[in-house]
């Protein structure tokens, strides 16, 4: 086995030798520091300080024990693979429905991310997740198929009449499919002046996810192409994943044209109710 892999395994198999290692990371330590930020025994504490003795992470000062320049180098690349696989459990779950081919999208951009998706006995989640960022934004960019349940159509409209700033670009399927969900109340939250539609022929991954630009985060609803049901919504504060939606956001905006009444069809109540069946699942 490769020497490296070893060292991994050497720390990743014990869990008294990762807790010390984060207890040395924040400061340097004692004996009865470490037992009790560990919760390790004596004789334990004592195996690891002489096991990272040897491989010369640790020096001792005194009574306290820290961290070569060689061990923080270790812990923190150490601790960079934990971080990286902890993003990989949670974004394996909801991969297909993230923006693979928005320009630019990168996993790092998402190591900080809240996920929603439908649990097997209750699967409002990714509704109730939607509803609650609608709720914490006092405006909103975005594209494509993020805003699409009854329930969160609701709550959107409903805070673009209380003076949510809203700027959106949809597909014409899309947008047709949101005006005939009901078209009252679609037209009077279109009407507000804080309200923007565009139309885009080609939106990236349009029949998989879209993306939402808030005050605090950004967000990724994904979407069953076959039924529109949702299915997962990702979201996150970090800066960088940030930068890469204003720009994808930008990148689209350029080539959208502004919405006109007049490229949407009038329907009925019945093909309604079959454009948005997925309510009723």
């Amino acid at each position: 086995m490769d020497t490296a892999i070893q060292a991994i395994e050497f720390l990743a198999r014990s869990e008294h030798r990762v807790a010390a290692l984060e207890a040395f990371r924040e400061d340097a330590r004692d004996r009865r520091d470490l037992r009790a930020t560990t919760g390790a025994s004596d004789p334990t504490i004592g195996r690891i300080i002489r096991d990272f003795e040897d491989r010369s992470w640790l020096t001792r000062d005194g009574p306290k024990y820290e961290l070569t320049p060689l061990g923080e180098y270790v812990t923190d690349r150490f601790f960079e693979l934990r971080e990286g696989m902890r993003t990989g459990e949670t974004l394996q779950e909801v991969w297909r429905w993230l923006p693979q081919e928005m320009d630019g999208f990168a996993v790092e951009q998402f190591e900080d991310v809240v996920v929603a998706y439908p649990g097997p006995n209750y699967p409002y989640t990714p509704v109730e997740r939607v509803t609650h960022l609608l709720e914490s934004t006092d405006s909103i960019r975005g594209l494509g198929t993020t805003i699409y349940k009854s329930g969160n159509l609701e709550v959107f409209c409903r805070r673009v009449l209380e003076g949510m700033e809203m700027e959106y670009i949809y597909s014409r399927p899309v947008l047709q499919a949101v005006v005939d969900w009901n078209p009252e109340l679609v037209a009077s939250a279109f009407e507000c002046d804080n309200c923007t539609v565009f139309l885009h022929d080609d939106l990236p991954d349009d029949t998989r996810c879209g993306l939402n630009v808030m005050d605090d985060c950004i967000g990724i609803c994904g979407h069953d192409p076959e039924t529109a049901q949702l299915e997962a919504v990702i979201d996150t504060a970090s800066p960088d994943a940030r930068e890469w939606a204003e720009a994808v956001y930008a990148r689209c905006r350029e080539e959208a044209r502004p919405f006109a009444v007049s490229e949407l069809d009038p329907v009925d109540s019945q093909t309604r109710a079959e454009r948005l069946r997925v309510e009723s699942q």
